[in-house]
């Protein structure tokens, strides 16, 4: 039997219309990636320290390259008891904002 962990997702678009209301935005990729280009206002935290984040408990976008990572990210941050979301397809989906 396989256990499989549901998480909430946010298209590009729908993030993109989020922007100006300061969404809480975690960006699981490593640093470097990370320097490449991200999200404006995104905070990045790699997926190996996620487990250390202690914002407060209210919605949080989850994001990383492709989608795979971040939804790890988001299901580990549900299970601390924050209501975390997906960003489907993560940057290589986004075509909004970003910052270098």
């Amino acid at each position: 039997m396989f256990l499989f962990n549901k998480v909430a997702t946010i298209s590009a678009a729908e993030l993109t219309e989020c922007l100006s209301q300061k969404p809480v935005i975690i960006d699981v990729r490593e640093k470097e990636e990370f320097a490449r280009g991200h999200i404006p206002g995104a905070k990045n935290m790699p997926l190996g320290e996620l487990d250390q984040y202690q914002g407060k408990k209210t919605k949080v976008y989850v994001v990383c390259q492709s989608g795979m990572r971040s939804k790890q990210g988001a299901i580990l941050l549900n299970a601390k008891g924050y209501e975390a979301v997906n960003l489907t397809h993560g940057m290589i989906g986004w075509n909004g904002p970003v910052k270098p």
